[in-house]
């Protein structure tokens, strides 16, 4: 799955030509998972690396894909970028806010992602994936308490060379991407590289007669190379990435009500529903760039890097809520929407990063990366929010007097960080290493904002009061390690065991429920994670193996709990602390190539993840038989109940609908994911080579909901991708033709529940997201490689 190259220590380019190269076997495969160049077989963490051609081959074509090609990754697609999410061995970001970190970092080129919702790119000329699992923050920084991808894309080139793929697939999709590099003087590199995307959307809004769920992108990206000297390198780097996307619209899979029948229109509603009756859209229109300076000096037994970077993203944002096609509210309930077309939002992030370390090059006795992190983040949030809600009427028709609600919010987060880090490994006796790393971290963190009040004049305010401009802010200081031991049996076999103490830094709210005068932030998130693991190949490279057990133990998990009581219209969802989470299982990745023509790579992740938490809200259809706990009582554990209490007045209350939930399963975080990709490759002519490959991946049945809601819960099902194609072995030109989901499994990326008549929750709607891919379809890419 990986590449096979020779290159330099510390991330230098291999085909420079510095001094002390460390490997040369053509067969090694080379990773930059420690911040050092080194064998993928000699990093003593679990690591899945996959070149830019296997991608390709695959038509893995942006993040979100890479679920198909690591097993331990999982990914939960929501109406926007902002909620949308990676996780690894089952944890990953349950907080929607901007205010809050991810927990699997996105590093492109050595450039850390400040939000979650830049996490989504597409690619291009790629080099090579890394997918670090498990909590990485003594390297990466204190936000990767999950694990890492990290993105490197190629550099430029010695010599003049051009690449470049057109693809074509069902439903409206088109791809294009080319690339240019090579030198200009016998010092200076350059590549540029662009792409552009038209991919059609899978859903038909039969209202418009338009496609939702469709995307358009495009984006830029140049490098310049100068090397002054053999031990000097410097690299600037500009990347500029646009994307227009009518994304995510959920769809209705399952009528629970039947009043639901009288609003969906002319649609047909089954489980793999590809219509919807919409009179607005959901989109995501998102820009961001990039620039970044990396240096690298070669010092003989070190080498000293930094790396410098500056990154804008901007995203506007809007959520067709009501998902309903009237141009006009319509009576549902009193408590219902009668429509709700705007849940708006504006957002601009600013990120200012600068890198600096040293790293050993000799592999010696003892070898070391020792650096330091500087991090300012910025980010500008706006969001409005209108919906017309009707007293009266008969469900279905309009309504004969309605009254709107809305509120509007602005809100400024500063963020910074600075971080001292350092990890060795140290030669004890024989193949045995200890490994020791630490990373000392300050932060701060600020949100000022407030609510504008309603958007329009004779609006009543929806969710909240206009406030003035107030702010709230924390800080915080955290020690993060590492320590393990190594032991290499030879150099083609190594087992190691390690402690990692990870840490996530505390969150503030930015959105409109935010009290921003005096929110309290969410707790800093912390982890103690296990690994021990063995790595082995054969030495004719035949057979090869990586397999893991990990466990790890989580405190105060950041997640976004559901504390509405939808039967009193109440809709409230807050950021808070879950009391602990537990991850823990096996990892196997395993490559056999019985003959040179023939290979297999399969690989399994059994993660069995477990949360514990306090006053969280109860699935809907659960909350009308809700028992009444008096005031001292016992609370019962994993059902629904409502607690009495008094206020300050002394006056008897009753809570909204509440469980404490004991060992509940993660979001998104199913126990087994396997894939299996047998590959068959021939010389079918004196220049030209066919092959075929087929690509299973399976993953059994998962929860959606943190609320831990059986509606919500997605059967175990399995894809299998078939291609087909000729290239010649060289450069030259390529020809391979697809098929995706080749026997239609329906599935969904992403699900929600919705009560239509609040006083009937236990006959819930059912809405889905399905991805394109929940379809068969058929397509083709052409390259050329000069």
């Amino acid at each position: 799955m990986a590449q096979t190259t020779s290159e330099q220590p510390n991330g230098q380019d291999p085909k420079a030509g510095a001094p002390n190269e460390t490997f040369s076997s053509s067969d090694d495969i080379i990773v930059t998972a420690q911040k050092r160049s080194e064998r993928l077989q000699d990093v003593p963490l679990a690591v899945t690396a996959v070149t830019g051609e296997a991608l390709a081959a695959r038509q893995i074509n942006d993040t979100s894909s890479l679920v198909q090609a690591v097993p331990s990754l999982t990914f939960q697609q929501a109406a926007n970028p902002v909620a949308s999410s990676f996780r690894i061995r089952g944890i990953g970001t349950s907080l929607f806010g901007l205010g809050n970190e991810s927990s699997v970092a996105l590093v492109v080129d050595g450039v850390v992602s400040a939000r979650q919702t830049q996490n989504f790119t597409d690619f291009a000329d790629i080099e090579r994936v890394e997918v670090l699992r498990g909590p990485q923050g003594t390297l990466f920084g204190k936000n990767a308490t999950a694990g890492v991808i990290s993105v490197v894309t190629e550099r430029p080139s010695r010599t003049l060379e051009a690449r470049g793929s057109l693809t074509v697939a069902e439903m409206g999709e088109y791809r294009a991407s080319g690339t240019v590099s090579g030198p200009l003087t016998d010092t200076i590199g350059v590549r540029l590289t662009g792409y552009y995307n038209d991919v059609g959307g899978n859903i038909r809004n039969v209202l418009t007669g338009h496609d939702a769920n469709a995307t358009k992108s495009w984006g830029l990206r140049g490098k310049l190379e100068w090397r002054p000297s053999d031990t000097l390198t410097f690299l600037l780097a500009g990347d500029y990435r646009k994307s227009d996307a009518n994304c995510c619209q959920n769809v209705l899979v399952k009528i629970g009500n039947p009043f639901r029948a009288l609003l969906t229109g002319p649609i047909t509603v089954r489980p793999d529903s590809d219509q919807i009756w919409n009179n607005d859209q959901t989109y995501a229109k998102s820009d961001q760039q990039t620039y970044s300076l990396q240096s690298n000096l070669d010092l003989g037994s070190a080498t000293l890097t930094s790396i410098t970077a500056y990154q804008r993203y901007h995203l506007i944002q809007n959520q067709e809520v009501d998902a309903f096609g009237y141009a006009q509210p319509v009576y549902i309930s009193p408590a219902s929407s009668a429509q709700f077309d705007l849940n708006y939002g504006n957002t601009h992030i600013a990120n200012f990063t600068q890198e600096l370390r040293i790293a050993s090059n000799d592999p010696g006795p003892f070898t070391y990366v020792v650096g330091g992190f500087y991090s300012n983040v910025a980010i500008d949030r706006y969001f409005s929010r209108r919906r017309a809600v009707c007293a009266t009427g008969v469900v279905g028709q309009p309504c004969p007097s309605p009254s709107y609600q809305s509120l509007a919010s602005f809100s400024k987060l500063k963020n910074s960080s600075i971080a001292f880090f350092g990890q060795a490994e140290l030669k004890l006796v024989g193949g045995l290493k200890a490994i020791g790393g630490v990373r000392v971290q300050h932060e701060s963190i600020s949100v000022d904002g407030q609510r504008l009040g309603v958007l329009v004049a004779g609006d009543t305010p929806y969710g909240g009061t206009a406030s003035t401009w107030a702010g709230t802010s924390a800080s915080d200081d955290a020690v993060t390690g590492k320590a393990g031991l190594q032991y290499e049996f030879s150099r083609f076999a190594q087992a190691y065991v390690s402690y990692t103490r990870g840490y996530k830094g505390l969150g503030l709210n930015t959105e409109i429920s935010a009290d921003f005068a005096n929110q309290q932030p969410v707790q800093p998130e912390h982890v103690n994670a296990y690994e021990l693991g063995f790595k082995g190949r054969t030495t004719d490279g035949t057979f090869s193996i990586a397999a893991a057990i990990f466990r790890a133990d989580y405190t105060n998990l950041q997640v976004q709990a559901n504390r509405s009581d939808p039967l009193n219209g109440v809709v409230n969802y807050v950021q808070t602390n879950a009391g602990s989470s537990r991850t823990q299982g096996f990892e196997i990745e395993a490559t056999l190539r019985p003959a040179k023509s023939f290979s297999v790579t399969a690989a399994v992740t059994y993660a069995k993840n477990r949360f514990d938490i306090d006053g969280l809200n109860c699935p809907s259809q659960f909350q009308p038989g809700a028992s009444v706990v008096a005031i001292g009582g016992a609370r019962p554990a994993n059902a629904c109940y409502r607690y009495q209490y008094r206020n300050a007045a002394g006056t008897l209350l009753t809570s909204g609908p509440t469980q404490d939930v004991r060992g509940g399963a993660l979001p998104v975080s199913p126990t087994w994911r396997i894939n299996l990709s047998p590959r068959y490759e021939a010389s079918i002519a004196s220049n030209l080579t066919g092959f075929v490959q087929a690509d299973l991946s399976y993953q059994s049945d998962q929860q959606f909901a943190l609320e831990q809601d059986p509606l919500l819960r997605q059967d175990g099902y399995a894809l299998v991708d078939m291609s087909l194609g000729v290239r010649q072995p060289a450069h030259g030109l390529s020809l391979t033709l697809f098929v995706k989901n080749v026997f239609n499994q329906n599935y969904y990326s992403g699900m929600t529940s919705a009560a239509l008549v609040p006083a009937n929750l236990t006959s819930l709607d059912i809405f889905a997201i399905r991805p394109k891919n929940a379809n068969r379809y058929f397509g083709g890419t052409l390259g050329f490689n000069f």
